[in-house]
Protein backbone atom coordinates (compact mmCIF):
# COMPACT_ATOMS: atom_id res chain seq x y z
CA UNK A 1 0.00 0.00 0.00
CA UNK A 2 0.54 3.32 0.04
CA UNK A 3 2.46 3.37 3.29
CA UNK A 4 5.16 1.34 2.11
CA UNK A 5 6.33 3.70 -0.80
CA UNK A 6 9.95 4.66 -0.32
CA UNK A 7 10.42 8.59 -1.65
CA UNK A 8 11.95 7.47 -4.61
CA UNK A 9 9.07 4.95 -5.88
CA UNK A 10 6.53 8.16 -4.41
CA UNK A 11 8.65 10.75 -6.47
CA UNK A 12 7.95 8.48 -9.64
CA UNK A 13 4.63 8.20 -9.40
CA UNK A 14 3.32 11.70 -8.83
CA UNK A 15 5.43 12.85 -11.38
CA UNK A 16 3.45 9.78 -13.74
CA UNK A 17 0.43 11.13 -12.71
CA UNK A 18 1.32 15.02 -12.95
CA UNK A 19 2.34 13.60 -16.83
CA UNK A 20 -1.16 11.84 -17.60
CA UNK A 21 -2.60 14.41 -16.65
CA UNK A 22 -1.23 16.84 -18.99
CA UNK A 23 -1.42 14.46 -21.93
CA UNK A 24 -5.02 14.13 -20.50
CA UNK A 25 -5.96 17.58 -21.28
CA UNK A 26 -4.16 17.95 -24.67
CA UNK A 27 -5.97 14.85 -25.67
CA UNK A 28 -9.26 16.48 -24.43
CA UNK A 29 -8.61 19.40 -26.75
CA UNK A 30 -6.55 18.02 -29.58
CA UNK A 31 -9.11 14.63 -30.29
CA UNK A 32 -12.43 15.37 -28.13
CA UNK A 33 -11.82 12.53 -25.76
CA UNK A 34 -11.17 12.37 -22.25
CA UNK A 35 -7.62 10.73 -22.78
CA UNK A 36 -9.07 7.47 -21.07
CA UNK A 37 -6.68 5.66 -23.73
CA UNK A 38 -3.79 7.12 -21.73
CA UNK A 39 -5.31 7.21 -18.14
CA UNK A 40 -5.90 3.42 -17.78
CA UNK A 41 -2.27 1.96 -18.85
CA UNK A 42 -1.32 4.49 -16.32
CA UNK A 43 -4.14 3.59 -13.39
CA UNK A 44 -3.43 0.08 -13.79
CA UNK A 45 0.28 0.69 -13.16
CA UNK A 46 -0.68 3.27 -10.08
CA UNK A 47 -2.44 0.38 -8.84
CA UNK A 48 0.52 -2.03 -9.03
CA UNK A 49 2.16 0.79 -7.25
CA UNK A 50 -0.28 0.49 -4.53
CA UNK A 51 -0.47 -3.25 -4.12
CA UNK A 52 -4.22 -3.75 -5.33
CA UNK A 53 -5.68 -6.97 -6.44
CA UNK A 54 -5.29 -7.69 -9.51
CA UNK A 55 -8.68 -8.93 -9.93
CA UNK A 56 -10.12 -5.22 -9.55
CA UNK A 57 -7.03 -3.40 -10.87
CA UNK A 58 -8.73 -2.91 -14.45
CA UNK A 59 -11.73 -1.60 -13.32
CA UNK A 60 -10.42 0.91 -10.57
CA UNK A 61 -8.84 2.04 -13.58
CA UNK A 62 -11.50 2.24 -16.12
CA UNK A 63 -13.72 4.20 -13.24
CA UNK A 64 -10.83 6.35 -12.10
CA UNK A 65 -10.56 7.58 -15.63
CA UNK A 66 -14.28 7.91 -16.13
CA UNK A 67 -14.39 10.29 -13.48
CA UNK A 68 -11.03 11.98 -14.70
CA UNK A 69 -12.93 12.67 -18.20
CA UNK A 70 -16.18 14.96 -16.54
CA UNK A 71 -14.48 17.98 -15.76
CA UNK A 72 -11.46 17.37 -18.95
CA UNK A 73 -14.72 17.16 -21.28
CA UNK A 74 -16.70 19.77 -20.29
CA UNK A 75 -13.61 22.60 -20.27
CA UNK A 76 -12.75 20.91 -23.53
CA UNK A 77 -15.98 21.28 -24.82
CA UNK A 78 -16.80 24.86 -23.92
CA UNK A 79 -13.76 25.67 -25.47
CA UNK A 80 -14.56 24.35 -28.45
CA UNK A 81 -17.68 25.51 -28.24
CA UNK A 82 -16.68 29.35 -28.04
CA UNK A 83 -15.28 28.85 -32.05
CA UNK A 84 -18.74 27.05 -32.81
CA UNK A 85 -17.33 24.15 -33.35
CA UNK A 86 -19.48 20.92 -31.91
CA UNK A 87 -22.84 19.80 -33.68
CA UNK A 88 -24.96 20.75 -30.99
CA UNK A 89 -28.32 19.07 -32.38
CA UNK A 90 -26.21 15.87 -32.68
CA UNK A 91 -25.41 15.78 -29.19
CA UNK A 92 -29.19 16.99 -28.27
CA UNK A 93 -30.55 13.69 -30.30
CA UNK A 94 -28.22 11.84 -28.08
CA UNK A 95 -29.19 13.02 -24.70
CA UNK A 96 -30.89 9.97 -23.86
CA UNK A 97 -29.70 7.41 -25.53
CA UNK A 98 -25.98 7.21 -25.27
CA UNK A 99 -26.58 7.51 -21.78
CA UNK A 100 -28.71 4.67 -21.88
CA UNK A 101 -25.75 2.68 -23.68
CA UNK A 102 -23.57 3.16 -20.37
CA UNK A 103 -26.16 2.10 -18.27
CA UNK A 104 -27.04 -1.19 -20.37
CA UNK A 105 -23.17 -1.78 -20.13
CA UNK A 106 -22.69 -0.68 -16.75
CA UNK A 107 -24.62 -3.82 -15.72
CA UNK A 108 -22.36 -6.34 -17.93
CA UNK A 109 -19.15 -4.86 -16.73
CA UNK A 110 -19.89 -5.87 -13.28
CA UNK A 111 -19.43 -9.56 -14.03
CA UNK A 112 -16.47 -8.66 -16.56
CA UNK A 113 -12.44 -9.85 -15.67
CA UNK A 114 -9.93 -7.26 -15.90
CA UNK A 115 -8.50 -9.03 -19.23
CA UNK A 116 -11.92 -9.01 -20.77
CA UNK A 117 -11.75 -4.99 -20.48
CA UNK A 118 -8.33 -4.60 -21.77
CA UNK A 119 -8.92 -7.07 -24.80
CA UNK A 120 -11.93 -5.55 -25.42
CA UNK A 121 -10.12 -1.67 -25.72
CA UNK A 122 -7.37 -3.08 -27.48
CA UNK A 123 -9.67 -4.20 -30.31
CA UNK A 124 -11.87 -1.35 -31.17
CA UNK A 125 -8.44 1.26 -30.77
CA UNK A 126 -6.71 -1.18 -33.50
CA UNK A 127 -10.12 -1.12 -35.56
CA UNK A 128 -10.44 2.93 -35.17
CA UNK A 129 -6.36 3.27 -35.86
CA UNK A 130 -7.15 0.64 -39.22
CA UNK A 131 -9.87 3.56 -40.40
CA UNK A 132 -7.47 7.04 -39.31
CA UNK A 133 -4.34 5.76 -40.70
CA UNK A 134 -5.37 4.58 -44.20
CA UNK A 135 -8.84 6.67 -44.64
CA UNK A 136 -10.11 6.25 -48.50
CA UNK A 137 -12.73 8.84 -49.78
CA UNK A 138 -14.41 5.39 -51.01
CA UNK A 139 -14.40 4.60 -47.59
CA UNK A 140 -17.11 6.91 -46.75
CA UNK A 141 -20.59 5.75 -45.84
CA UNK A 142 -22.14 8.82 -46.97
CA UNK A 143 -22.30 12.69 -47.37
CA UNK A 144 -24.44 13.48 -44.02
CA UNK A 145 -24.86 11.52 -40.92
CA UNK A 146 -27.91 8.71 -41.19
CA UNK A 147 -31.45 9.65 -40.26
CA UNK A 148 -32.96 7.94 -37.01
CA UNK A 149 -32.98 5.46 -35.92
CA UNK A 150 -29.58 4.79 -37.16
CA UNK A 151 -28.18 7.66 -35.53
CA UNK A 152 -29.85 7.22 -32.27
CA UNK A 153 -28.50 3.42 -32.17
CA UNK A 154 -25.18 4.76 -33.01
CA UNK A 155 -25.07 6.92 -29.88
CA UNK A 156 -26.30 4.09 -27.96
CA UNK A 157 -23.55 2.10 -29.16
CA UNK A 158 -20.85 4.70 -28.26
CA UNK A 159 -21.98 4.66 -24.73
CA UNK A 160 -22.13 1.15 -24.88
CA UNK A 161 -18.70 0.39 -25.87
CA UNK A 162 -17.16 3.39 -23.82
CA UNK A 163 -18.05 2.17 -20.81
CA UNK A 164 -15.84 -0.63 -21.17
CA UNK A 165 -13.26 1.45 -22.09
CA UNK A 166 -12.91 4.38 -19.91
CA UNK A 167 -12.92 6.58 -22.36
CA UNK A 168 -15.28 9.59 -23.33
CA UNK A 169 -16.19 7.92 -26.83
CA UNK A 170 -14.61 10.78 -29.04
CA UNK A 171 -12.32 8.10 -30.37
CA UNK A 172 -15.77 6.29 -31.83
CA UNK A 173 -17.48 9.47 -32.88
CA UNK A 174 -14.74 10.84 -34.29
CA UNK A 175 -14.67 7.85 -37.16
CA UNK A 176 -18.59 7.82 -37.37
CA UNK A 177 -18.75 11.55 -38.28
CA UNK A 178 -15.95 11.97 -40.56
CA UNK A 179 -17.28 8.95 -42.05
CA UNK A 180 -20.41 10.75 -43.18
CA UNK A 181 -18.51 13.57 -44.68
CA UNK A 182 -18.01 15.80 -41.48
CA UNK A 183 -14.95 17.97 -40.84
CA UNK A 184 -12.86 16.66 -38.37
CA UNK A 185 -12.81 19.65 -36.65
CA UNK A 186 -16.52 19.00 -36.18
CA UNK A 187 -16.50 15.70 -35.05
CA UNK A 188 -13.71 16.69 -32.27
CA UNK A 189 -15.69 19.31 -31.04
CA UNK A 190 -19.06 17.03 -30.81
CA UNK A 191 -17.14 14.66 -29.11
CA UNK A 192 -16.07 16.55 -26.13
CA UNK A 193 -19.77 17.77 -25.67
CA UNK A 194 -20.21 13.51 -26.15
CA UNK A 195 -17.34 12.87 -23.00
CA UNK A 196 -19.76 14.57 -20.43
CA UNK A 197 -23.06 12.25 -21.58
CA UNK A 198 -20.96 8.96 -21.13
CA UNK A 199 -19.15 10.05 -18.29
CA UNK A 200 -21.47 11.17 -15.79
CA UNK A 201 -23.29 7.93 -15.76
CA UNK A 202 -20.65 5.69 -16.32
CA UNK A 203 -18.36 7.09 -13.65
CA UNK A 204 -21.88 6.16 -11.35
CA UNK A 205 -22.17 3.22 -11.74
CA UNK A 206 -18.32 2.20 -11.53
CA UNK A 207 -18.47 3.65 -8.19
CA UNK A 208 -22.04 1.47 -7.41
CA UNK A 209 -21.20 -1.85 -8.69
CA UNK A 210 -17.44 -1.33 -6.66
CA UNK A 211 -19.15 0.24 -3.87
CA UNK A 212 -17.92 -2.24 -0.41
CA UNK A 213 -15.89 -4.51 -2.44
CA UNK A 214 -12.77 -5.70 0.26
CA UNK A 215 -10.43 -5.68 -2.25
CA UNK A 216 -10.49 -1.77 -3.35
CA UNK A 217 -7.24 0.09 -1.88
CA UNK A 218 -7.67 3.57 0.28
CA UNK A 219 -9.23 7.20 -0.91
CA UNK A 220 -11.73 4.83 -3.12
CA UNK A 221 -15.39 5.71 -3.54
CA UNK A 222 -16.19 2.04 -5.04
CA UNK A 223 -13.75 2.00 -8.42
CA UNK A 224 -13.14 5.25 -8.56
CA UNK A 225 -9.81 6.16 -6.82
CA UNK A 226 -9.70 9.25 -5.31
CA UNK A 227 -5.98 9.95 -5.00
CA UNK A 228 -5.49 9.56 -8.69
CA UNK A 229 -8.53 11.43 -9.40
CA UNK A 230 -7.02 14.22 -7.06
CA UNK A 231 -3.83 14.00 -8.98
CA UNK A 232 -4.49 13.87 -12.28
CA UNK A 233 -7.69 15.87 -12.59
CA UNK A 234 -6.71 19.52 -12.03
CA UNK A 235 -3.63 19.47 -14.61
CA UNK A 236 -5.82 18.00 -17.16
CA UNK A 237 -8.40 20.76 -16.76
CA UNK A 238 -5.55 23.57 -16.58
CA UNK A 239 -4.15 22.43 -20.21
CA UNK A 240 -7.04 21.31 -22.00
CA UNK A 241 -7.44 24.61 -23.94
CA UNK A 242 -4.54 24.11 -25.05
CA UNK A 243 -5.06 20.85 -26.86
CA UNK A 244 -8.22 22.87 -28.83
CA UNK A 245 -5.70 25.49 -29.78
CA UNK A 246 -3.38 22.46 -31.99
CA UNK A 247 -6.70 20.89 -32.89
CA UNK A 248 -7.86 24.26 -35.00
CA UNK A 249 -4.04 24.41 -36.45
CA UNK A 250 -3.68 21.33 -37.91
CA UNK A 251 -5.25 20.26 -41.21
CA UNK A 252 -7.56 17.42 -41.44
CA UNK A 253 -5.31 15.18 -42.89
CA UNK A 254 -2.82 15.69 -39.94
CA UNK A 255 -5.51 15.72 -36.99
CA UNK A 256 -6.06 12.05 -38.58
CA UNK A 257 -2.64 11.02 -39.03
CA UNK A 258 -1.83 12.00 -35.69
CA UNK A 259 -5.08 10.05 -34.50
CA UNK A 260 -4.68 6.71 -35.68
CA UNK A 261 -0.60 7.06 -34.73
CA UNK A 262 -2.29 7.35 -31.09
CA UNK A 263 -4.68 4.83 -30.84
CA UNK A 264 -1.69 2.25 -32.55
CA UNK A 265 0.40 2.68 -29.60
CA UNK A 266 -2.13 2.24 -26.73
CA UNK A 267 -4.26 -1.00 -28.55
CA UNK A 268 -0.59 -2.57 -29.07
CA UNK A 269 0.49 -1.42 -24.98
CA UNK A 270 -2.93 -3.17 -24.09
CA UNK A 271 -2.50 -6.55 -25.84
CA UNK A 272 1.31 -6.67 -24.52
CA UNK A 273 -0.36 -6.53 -20.96
CA UNK A 274 -2.57 -9.44 -21.77
CA UNK A 275 -0.62 -12.08 -23.75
Amino acid sequence: MLSSFDTGTLLIMVLTMALAGGVTGILAGLFGIGGGAVLVPILVEFMNFQGVAPAVQAHIAVGTSLAIIVPTSIRSFRAHQKRGAPDEELLRNWLILTPLGVMVASVIVAFASGEALKIIFAVVAMLMAIKMLFNRASWSLGTDLPAQPTKGAVGFTIGFISTFMGIGGGNLNNVFMTSYGRPIHQAVATSAGLGVLIAVPGTLSYIINGWGNPQLPPFSLGYVNLLAFGMIMPISMLVAPLGVKFAHGLSKRQMELAFGVFLVVVSVRFFASVF
